[in-house]
């Protein structure tokens, strides 16, 4: 959502290929449809929504416009009516200018162009909307192959340098990522380090990629919320009373940390004098919660939730949930085996090197293992559609 304040400047510099002005509501909506899809495609690649507004004479003047609820959930409507595919992200709402009220439509580029109305594909070229030429549709088409990156590789929308945590990145990671000969004679640009390891993209204007925004960025959940972990104690076997709740956010690496911690204090021990010798027994070993926690961070869906990562104590049991299914060669009948893919490839090689995750694909075998030493039962994997549950059950 964009500020009043740039709103009103974008009002100021007039009509363009990112502003659209519209006295009243065009009684042939699909002039505005057309409109919509032209913006949501970005011909001009601004990664900046487009914005219609609705109110706005051609000179930049106010028409003082009547506003219903009808027009407005009209236009809420359009961005997933069907005519508009795929459907394009848009945004309406009603903003006051100088004591006028206007319609804002925002109009977010498509992240896999090209957005077609009714099989027709709209772009913008100066102020007005056309139909694409074949040169026109190549570039869009060439932007979708761009942007069929692996997700976490992918530029963040709206994200800037000044998003990472740069002092982070220089002070705290490239040092454990690269041997200190390797930094001494590195004449690369800060820029160009990012790009490098994957954290920002190559090309200006160098957005952060996921990637970055996971493990150096300064706000990682103002551009993915659901990046962090939800920690629940319940007092008893269901949900209806809760001991304590806590949100763990932060780069990756704080996460990780932080929830071994929690893991390692609610873990109960007790001693064991029934043969002679004094034995301190847990009811859960803290390697196969460590384990299946980190596994749940590196193969989770950052893309289409913003749910987080779910760490749910019973008095009997504790239940691990991430989001987006299993993904690849991994199913229901081999999940633990050894059976191994990555929906998170870059992520994974990077909480490697930082030391988060010791060795590919062993995580749940090194759970497994640590559950029969403990006297644990093996974990269980729940049956819920979209996400990965891992139960484990207390040490009779």
């Amino acid at each position: 959502m964009l500020s009043d304040e740039a709103l009103l400047a974008l009002l100021r510099s007039g009509e363009s290929d990112r502003v659209e002005f519209k006295e009243k509501l065009p009684r042939d909506r699909d002039k505005l449809r057309a409109t919509i899809c032209a913006f949501a495609n970005d011909l001009p690649n601004h990664k900046q929504p487009g914005v219609i507004f609705i109110g706005v004479k051609d000179d930049g003047s106010f028409s003082n416009l009547e506003i219903s609820d009808s027009d407005l959930t009209e236009l809420s409507n359009m961005a997933g009516e069907g005519k508009l595919l795929p459907f394009p992200s848009l945004e309406v709402s009603v903003r006051e200018f100088s004591g006028a009220r206007v319609i804002v439509l925002l109009v977010y580029p498509a992240i896999q162009p090209p957005i077609r109305f009714e099989t027709r594909i709209y772009v913008r070229i100066g102020t007005t909307t056309q139909l694409a030429s074949a040169e026109h549709e190549r570039r869009l088409l060439e932007r979708q192959r761009a942007n069929n990156l692996p997700l976490d590789i992918r530029p963040v929308p709206f994200a800037q340098l000044d998003d990472l945590d740069l002092d982070l990145f220089q002070r705290r990671l490239l040092p454990v990522l690269f041997p200190q000969e390797v930094l001494a004679e590195n004449d690369r640009s800060l820029v160009h380090q990012l790009a490098s390891l994957r954290f920002a993209t190559y090309d200006a204007p160098h957005q952060p990629t996921t990637l970055g925004i996971l493990v150096c960025g300064k706000e990682p959940q103002r551009f993915l919320p659901g990046a962090y972990v939800q920690f629940v104690r319940y007092d008893g076997m269901d949900v209806d009373l809760i001991k304590t709740s806590q949100r763990i956010t932060g780069v990756i690496s704080e996460i990780a940390e932080r929830l071994n911690v929690l893991l390692r204090l609610n873990i109960s021990t007790a001693l064991d004098l029934s043969d002679l010798y004094e034995r301190r027994i847990s009811d859960y070993p803290e390697e196969a919660l460590r384990q299946i926690a980190i596994n749940a961070l590196l193969h989770r869906d950052y893309e289409n939730t913003n749910a987080p990562v779910r760490v749910e104590w019973f008095d009997d049991r504790v239940e691990i949930t991430s989001l987006g299914g299993l993904y690849g060669k991994v199913t229901p009948e081999n999940f633990g085996s050894g059976a191994t893919d990555y929906r998170n490839q870059n992520l994974a090689e990077m909480m490697r090197r930082l030391g988060i995750v010791q060795q590919f694909g062993v995580g749940l075998r090194r759970a497994r293992s640590a559950l029969e030493q403990n006297g644990n039962p093996p974990f269980e994997l729940g049956d819920v559609e979209g996400f990965v549950r891992v139960i484990l059950r207390r040490r009779p």
